[in-house]
């Protein structure tokens, strides 16, 4: 089989970080990509750099996608996707921009592009439930995300999925039959999906 990858696009809440869980959970070798960040707040799931890094890397060519969020800076680099499949291991990305996406599926294995969506009432009650001290701000991207489906709704995603409707496990398990089937992409009614 081919190298394949998993890029969970989706608003903060949709539940990318437990989907992600349950797909290494499911089998070993997914792997959480942790994208190099240069800023404050969240650490967990990143790798902790300088922003006179990324910018070290981008002049090399080695950035695969770069953006700033959460007065933040984080970029997805060339050479820790290519470690992590050298290894075995199938990088499961975190995107919240659709270029950012596109950007990714430019490097050369089987990407299987997944749109996770939940209404913002959802992302609200998700943020509060774990206790997150930027809810507003999480909800401010929620908008963001559903205006960058609009603004690219022509984008192809092998997998649209509700996780309003799905447990992660289900969601996990689809990706993963996705993945081994070589789900082609497509365009989706992004439209009617967001409202």
């Amino acid at each position: 089989m081919s190298p394949t990858g998993v890029i969970l696009y989706g608003p903060p809440g949709s539940g990318k970080d437990t989907i992600t869980a349950e797909l290494s959970a499911l089998r070993p070798e997914f792997s959480l990509f942790e994208r190099l960040k240069a800023g404050p707040g969240r650490t967990t799931g990143y790798r902790m750099t300088t922003t006179g890094h990324i910018e070290e890397l981008a002049r090399a060519g080695e950035v695969l996608y770069r953006n700033s969020r959460y007065d933040a800076e984080y970029a997805i680099d060339r050479g820790k996707v290519a470690e992590l499949v050298d290894s075995g291991r199938v990088p499961v990305l975190h995107m919240g921009q659709a270029l950012g996406a596109r950007a990714v599926a430019a490097y050369p294995i089987d990407w299987v592009r997944v749109l996770l969506w939940c209404p913002e009432d959802v992302t609200r009650q998700r943020s509060e439930g774990r206790g997150d001290k930027d809810t507003d701000t999480r909800l401010k991207v929620w908008h963001e995300t559903r205006q960058d489906l609009l603004d690219h709704a022509s984008e192809p995603w092998s997998l649209v999925i509700r996780t309003d409707d799905v447990s992660a496990a289900q969601a996990a398990l689809a990706i993963d039959e996705a993945r081994l089937a070589g789900a082609p992409t497509e365009v989706r009614d992004i439209r009617g999906l967001v409202g």
